[in-house]
């Protein structure tokens, strides 16, 4: 019998949450993601801090200074650990436009463009590589530009129907939403005992994946921001599920085959309606959900303070 993780493996995409390449190769994944926050747990580890070596060597000759030269040896970054990361899994990595920018479509539209063409002068492919965008309507907006222009997007910090549905009506390759924090949410603000069976975070996946299978949107579908091995296996056949190296190591020392319990066939014959996501409902909608609001706010702010650190950290060394 092959473990756990092998048998997830046989109907989703296994991804690798994490900054940390030293640790990919043993959990074999085929795509990996990164965000802000991963990024500097890894430039916390003395191991990781020749990649910023190399950022900070790469842009000597830029011949710029202050804050730019900052914000390029810092693209230079995003771009080191992602080369690396590519060099270990055979898919995608995501990288992150800077949170900073989570309500700013035309900024955003123009670092994901410096990120891929960063990328590009690499040698990488745009199609190896996804770019993460806030799912706020200001993002969702310029994921549908740049996937016009051959630019795949991974909508980050997603927590309900209709940030789920926007994002495939504009034609984004890819959605994470966030199991976990979902959870957090219901578990902060309610009296209930979750289980598997009835986790809030899971059901919300759940629901789009029916949705998107129902009404034949392409968009994957990525689970994320798992709490726990049972939520992994509640969504098992979802298209893809992004792990922590931790709950990675879990599921290879399990030997339980893991029972299918996502299927697009299934999801056809559920009996749903279509839902209006032009931007004033969008909007209302989004308001009157207050864990995705809130969560959607927190997630934009955390990941702010932490690209914020990565920027301390990058001016030190540069001073």
């Amino acid at each position: 019998m092959s473990n756990t993780l092998e048998s997830l493996k046989s109907f989703t995409t296994v991804v690798a949450d994490t900054g940390d390449f030293e640790t990919l190769a043993a959990y074999t994944p085929q795509d990996a993601t990164t965000n802000p926050s991963l990024i500097l747990k890894a430039l916390q580890k003395d191991e990781y801090s020749s990649v910023l070596d190399e950022a900070i060597a790469g842009t000597a000759d830029s011949g710029i200074s202050g804050e730019a030269r900052v914000d390029l040896v810092i693209d230079h970054l995003l771009i080191g650990f992602g080369q690396k990361i590519l060099d270990i899994v055979p898919g995608r990595v995501s990288t992150e436009v800077d949170a900073r920018l989570s309500f700013d479509k035309d900024a955003t539209i123009t670092k994901a463009r410096e990120l891929i063409a960063l990328y590009e002068e690499a040698g990488i492919s745009r199609e190896r590589v996804l770019i993460k965008i806030a799912s706020t309507w200001e993002g969702i907006q310029a994921a549908e530009v740049l996937q016009k222009e051959g630019i795949n997007c991974n909508m980050t910090l997603l927590f309900s129907l209709a940030q789920a549905v926007a994002c495939a009506e504009a034609g984004a390759q890819l959605i994470s939403p966030f199991v976990g924090r979902i959870l957090d949410w219901y578990k902060a603000n309610t009296d209930v005992d979750y289980t598997r069976e009835n986790d809030p975070g899971v059901a919300s996946v759940k629901e789009i994946y029916t949705y998107y299978k129902k009404f034949g949107h392409d968009t994957e579908v990525m689970g994320a921001s798992f709490r726990n091995i049972g939520e992994i296996l509640e969504l098992a056949g979802c298209d893809l599920l992004t792990i922590s190296p931790s709950l990675l190591e879990e599921l290879k020392g399990m030997n339980d085959q893991v029972p299918r319990k996502l299927d697009p066939e299934e999801a056809k014959s559920a009996e749903i309606d279509t839902l209006d996501v032009s931007e004033k409902s969008f909007r209302w909608l989004m308001n009157e959900d207050a864990m995705a609001t809130e969560k959607l706010a927190q997630g934009i702010r955390v990941f702010a303070q932490d690209m914020v650190k990565v920027r301390e950290i990058t001016e030190q060394r540069l001073a």
